[in-house]
């Protein structure tokens, strides 16, 4: 607790914003997440950094959030503190290129793209999170993913202090994995996106027909975190989960979609227990009907860890 007080005395003097025992379930798209000791939101690059020095220093447990759009958080909260990268925000288009924050939505990323008649991003239209994010897990939708445009991407290494610049195959990218997954020191600050010239109407066509067809296919209306296991080889997890009959399925207030046995969704006082829980059984008969081991696709971070 001690060490709570210090930490927020010096983010205060050093005039980051930070609270207090903030509920996290508002900051996560499956509304899902109890209190942070700690909330601090840096509102740029410079305030990132320092903030991410200070927490290190103090030797508290730390957590970094984007927008929480592909998390599940514990009941229980986050006993430390979690910066949440969303404010970090400085898109701009040169060229063909477009050099974003890692707080930039994937959202923003692609109108600018549209705009400015680049192609190339209109993938990552309608999926809700950061660059930050979508890098860490190699995004993608729609017969795209990050790895097709990431030209450079810039990180911080927390633990020795220093700036690194990787490019795409130092990245690691295949699906649904970065190298960043094996380096949690370090923090992503920003990438430049490599795209092309095209036709800024056909683009646009294209954005509407991917969020069209994310309204006819995916459970929008209820909270979640996105596709909840990752696509296995030679298979399709929605599909899987479908014919053993889990359409529907409830453990308290988390379901298995109607609508696409792929999303695991929160309909109505979910908790993460619920959650976890319904990811287990789900696994379960999977495995026993088809012989087939389901990976979660969702980042999460159970109570023990949030110790």
């Amino acid at each position: 607790m001690e060490r709570l007080l210090t930490l927020e005395q010096q983010l205060n003097q050093l005039g980051i914003p930070v609270r207090t025992d903030v509920p996290l379930a508002p900051y996560t798209t499956f509304h899902i997440g109890g209190p942070a000791s700690l909330l601090i939101e840096p509102t740029d690059e410079r305030e990132l950094i320092a903030a991410v020095r200070a927490v290190r220093e103090s030797g508290v447990f730390s957590l970094m959030l984007g927008r929480g759009s592909n998390v599940l958080l514990p009941d229980e909260g986050i006993m430390g503190a979690v910066i949440r990268t969303a404010s970090v925000k400085a898109l701009c288009v040169q060229g063909t290129s477009i050099i974003a924050s890692c707080g930039d939505t994937l959202h923003d990323i692609a109108c600018a793209a549209q705009e400015a008649g680049l192609t190339g991003v209109a993938f990552a239209y309608g999926i809700p999170g950061t660059l930050g994010g979508a890098l860490f897990m190699n995004a993608g939708a729609y017969g795209g993913q990050m790895a097709d445009i990431v030209s450079m991407v810039r990180v911080y290494d927390t633990e020795q202090d220093r700036f690194i610049t990787l490019d795409s195959e130092q990245m690691d990218f295949s699906y649904r994995h970065s190298a960043l997954q094996a380096h949690p020191e370090w923090l992503v600050l920003g990438a430049t996106l490599c795209l092309s010239h095209g036709n800024s109407v056909a683009i646009k066509s294209q954005m509407r027909e991917f969020m069209q067809r994310r309204r006819d296919k995916q459970p929008l209306e209820f909270p979640s975190a996105g596709s909840t296991f990752k696509r296995p080889e030679g298979a399709f997890a929605g599909q899987l989960i479908e014919q053993s009959g889990l359409k529907g399925c409830r453990i308290g207030g988390a379901m298995v979609s109607t609508k696409h046995a792929g999303f695991i969704v929160n309909a109505g006082g979910a908790t993460a227990r619920d959650v976890l829980a319904l990811i287990e059984h789900v696994r379960s008969v999977v495995k026993r009907d088809h012989g087939i081991e389901l990976e979660s696709e969702v980042q999460i971070l159970t109570s023990h860890m949030a110790k």
